[in-house]
């Protein structure tokens, strides 16, 4: 059975995927006749469509679900196949060719496909997780070595019964326990008899016997893995390098320092950034700046020396909200703070005294989603205070971030305040995504409209 799963599963997901795509393009038809941005075709027509999908699909093997893989793998995954077909589709589909709404419908055609596709896709990766779980399509496994590490990656199999893979023992010369199925010598004697997919070695095992099980692993089609020691054992995923004919391990590589992502987030970046200052700061800046200086003497803009990405100093902008001062870097505000006008009380409050940074953003000094920068004086003092706190710089800082979605913004009282921040921003920046860009902008808006509590 496990074998017979692996040549029906590629075609029974990609006739299903193609029905799926079928019943969400007359979804998205249907949209957008009722949006009144185009006039309908016959389902027939959507048939070229389905066609495209499905060759695009293939291509790209995305019936290949991982069985480590998150769910965010697989929304990953149609993201890219959705972005190759709405290319195609806007440039070989005639009734988009021409017309008032073009671009438009493209947009609702995204948006439905990527709503509708994902709730498929994602429900197929847990039926296969489900279906695993009861034991089918499972793989048989092996450890070499039970030192260190290793007793750790059989618990997962224990508990992770979705992965898939059946765990069978330990082969290990000093090991004694009822997992334990003989020395490593044993192995080359009983691997013929256990019909095996995987093997995990220790990375402490002599290096000859490595290649000798490599070897032997290669002539009986077996995979092997590699299991790290403590040391390797980070909350990220590591990555490799070559120098020719060797490899070196990149331990501390994070997602934005692959160039596809760095493009993309800049790209984003930019064009968000662009559009609130034509529709919003062009008209913003003259109507706070006017109000401001009603009030209070003083510039309009108020401009602090922050640590950007890799410690870059840069000046940070926001609307002035207090009056002029020399504790502005040292002290930080509090309720109620005299220094506060205000038309600065309602900026704050409202967290439009911010909104100047968008201009930060454009000029690539920050970015709309990151770890939110300090002032000079606050980061000498929580880096001698917080260890791996200078981790935090390691991208462009943000208007808004995961710390401040989670509750941790505006004044730190308590210690536990900033570490919790740092703990954040590292996990932001060992995990980033655009999905979890979207989503900490999404919960920035409902914490601007419904959390108000901590903004003063």
């Amino acid at each position: 059975m496990k074998r017979r799963f692996d040549t029906y599963f590629p075609w029974l997901f990609t006739s299903s995927d193609f029905l799926a795509s079928l019943l969400s393009l007359g979804v998205a038809d249907l949209a957008m006749q009722r949006l009144g941005v185009f006039d309908g075709v016959e389902f027939s027509a959507f048939l070229p469509l389905g066609i495209l999908w499905l060759l695009i699909s293939s291509l790209r093997k995305d019936y290949k679900i991982g069985r480590t893989d998150e769910y965010d793998q697989t929304l990953k995954s149609l993201a890219l196949t959705l972005l190759w077909f709405l290319g195609a589709t806007a440039i070989l589909w005639t009734p988009l060719q021409t017309g008032t709404y073009r671009w438009i419908q493209i947009v609702c055609l995204g948006l439905t496909l990527g709503i509708l596709m994902g709730i498929f896709r994602v429900g197929v990766h847990m039926m296969l997780r489900r279906y695993r779980a009861k034991g089918n399509n499972y793989r048989n496994a092996v450890i070499l070595g039970k030192g260190g590490t290793s007793p750790k990656l059989a618990d997962v199999f224990r508990i992770r019964k979705d992965f898939g893979i059946n765990f069978l023992g330990y082969f290990d010369d000093q090991a004694d326990c009822h997992q334990t199925r003989g020395g490593i010598g044993a192995f080359f004697e009983e691997a013929p008899k256990l019909d095996l997919d995987l093997i995990y070695i220790h990375e402490q095992l002599d290096s000859n016997l490595v290649k000798r099980i490599i070897n032997y692993a290669d002539e009986h089609y077996i995979k092997v893995k590699m299991i790290p020691g403590r040391s390797l054992q980070l909350e990220k995923n590591l990555s490799f390098s070559r120098y020719g004919d060797f490899f070196v391990i990149n331990v501390n590589e994070i997602p934005l320092d692959n160039p596809v992502n760095s493009i993309a987030k800049r790209l984003f970046d930019v064009v968000f950034a662009g559009l609130v200052t034509v529709f919003v700061l062009s008209w913003l800046i003259p109507l706070v700046g006017i109000l401001i200086k009603l009030e209070s003497k003083g510039p309009v803009f108020f401009i602090q020396k922050r640590n950007g990405i890799n410690n870059r100093v840069f000046n940070c902008l926001k609307f002035r909200s207090m009056t002029p001062n020399d504790y502005a870097d040292t002290l930080q505000a509090t309720k109620n703070d005299p220094r506060v006008t205000r038309i600065g009380a309602f900026l704050r409050n409202s967290s439009l005294d911010e909104m100047p940074q968008f201009l930060n953003v454009l000029m690539g000094d920050m970015s709309i989603v990151g770890p939110r920068p300090h002032t000079i004086p606050m980061n000498e003092t929580f880096k001698t205070q917080i260890e791996r706190y200078n981790s935090r710089h390691k991208i462009k800082p943000g208007i808004t971030g995961l710390a401040q979605v989670r509750g941790y913004r505006g004044e730190i009282e308590n210690p536990y305040q900033i570490r919790s921040r740092v703990r954040l921003d590292y996990f932001y920046i060992n995990n980033w995504s655009f999905l979890l860009d979207m989503e900490i902008m999404i919960k920035t808006v409902y914490e601007l409209v419904f959390n108000r509590e901590n903004a003063y």
